[in-house]
């Protein structure tokens, strides 16, 4: 059963949905959504959620931490920690593509992290790395303000 976990004020919390945690930090301008474990169609809400409303279960933050509260919040970027992520269907490519476009309407940037050799496969088997922010890993996502552009790392 889903269980969610309130985290400390600066945090949207914590969310495990079958075979995938997420947890939502914050540091300054970016949003960073860590997930860990199996993205695919039954355990995405928890995601999906966490990039739209800055908290993996839904609920909205009261700091307006959402993409459509952004910009009154300094809010700039989405940055996913896909570190711990070890698999990935295409409910989950899915999922980073329409984030993306949601983002970009709403004056942010999706960047990915860390992924792990599958998902940078999936992500160049479908092109998708032409279209994404895809990092290394956590660390140069965070230290680069503008970054390079889709698909280079």
């Amino acid at each position: 059963m889903p269980r969610s976990v309130d985290g400390p004020a600066e945090t949207g919390g914590e969310h495990e949905d079958g075979g995938l945690s997420v947890r939502v930090t914050r540091r300054g301008t970016a949003r960073i959504v860590t997930v860990v474990g199996e993205l695919d169609r039954d355990t995405a809400d928890g995601l999906r959620h966490a990039l739209v409303h800055g908290s993996p279960d839904g609920r909205k933050g009261g700091r307006k931490d959402s993409a459509e509260g952004g910009a009154e919040d300094g809010l700039e970027r989405i940055v996913v920690d896909l570190g711990g992520l070890w698999f990935c269907d295409s409910t989950g490519l899915n999922l980073f593509l329409q984030a993306r476009a949601e983002a970009e309407a709403a004056g942010l940037r999706l960047e990915l992290a860390a992924p792990s050799p599958m998902v940078v496969r999936l992500f160049a088997v479908t092109g998708a790395d032409g279209v994404l922010r895809v990092h290394p890993d956590l660390g140069s996502a965070l230290g680069e303000a503008g970054g390079p552009g889709p698909g280079q790392a």
